[in-house]
């Protein structure tokens, strides 16, 4: 696995973990507009946020890594403005491994308040 080359596309909020490889496939493709059959993962997580799903185009078949943890939960990024986000493999370790992903907000995204 060379994950390193490769990009990373989260989905961010939760995902029905009962989909396998075509109903992910088929995430992928209708709600993100993205090429499943690209060179990039595609992970998931669940409701509870204490199981992921990786999936990975190999060239000949797809790879459908799965992860549970005994303890705790993934720090995920909520479904917000973003129904993705890139990261790249060092990001990734570090979501798998606890550490919390937030999107900063550009500076055009600040809404002004009135106070009258």
């Amino acid at each position: 696995m060379r994950w390193s080359e490769k990009p990373v596309y989260i989905c961010c909020g939760h995902t029905d973990m009962r989909k396998s490889i075509n109903g992910l496939m088929a995430l992928v493709k209708d709600s993100f507009s993205l090429d499943p059959f690209s060179e990039a993962l595609f992970v998931f997580c669940n409701r509870k946020r204490d199981r992921i799903k990786i999936l990975e185009w190999d060239g000949d078949g797809f790879w459908l890594y799965f992860k549970r943890l005994e303890r705790g939960h993934f720090r995920w990024p909520a479904k917000g403005d973003a129904v993705t986000m890139l990261l790249d493999a060092k990001e990734l370790s570090y979501l798998i491994e606890g550490a919390k992903l937030e999107k900063k907000l550009k500076r055009e995204e600040v809404f002004e308040r009135q106070i009258s």
